[in-house]
């Protein structure tokens, strides 16, 4: 009887371990969301320069936009299959005003505003 019931737990056990390896294994909180990960453009102002940085790893195509404060579009330019999407925004001959920076790509639209005096 004992003997029976070492092989049923020995099986039950081999069971769940086969389960659990068909499965994959298991991911905690933290991995979890390291995989969700969204990354937004980082923007530097220095001086009448602003500085625009995009990881891109769908490498998916990333509009760069320019408006004016009377929202008028002053610059577009679209980039695509580029793991790292890099703009050095020049200011310093601008018209005094408000200028409106947006970046585009597939997980949404940013923006940085920039004041020329």
């Amino acid at each position: 009887m004992k003997s029976v019931l070492k092989h049923i737990t020995v099986a039950a056990f081999l069971m769940m371990t086969a389960l659990g390896i068909a499965n994959g294994p298991a991911k905690s909180e933290v991995e979890k969301r390291l995989i969700k990960v969204e990354l937004d453009p980082v923007f530097v102002k220095k001086g009448n320069t602003l500085l625009m940085n995009l990881l891109n790893l769908s490498q998916e195509k990333v509009t760069l936009k320019v408006y004016d404060s009377e929202n008028r579009l002053i610059f577009i330019e679209s980039v695509e299959g580029k793991l790292v999407v890099e703009k050095a925004f020049n200011f310093e001959k601008a018209y005094e005003d408000k200028y409106k920076v947006v970046v585009s790509d597939k997980s949404g639209t940013y923006s940085e505003t920039v004041l020329v005096k």
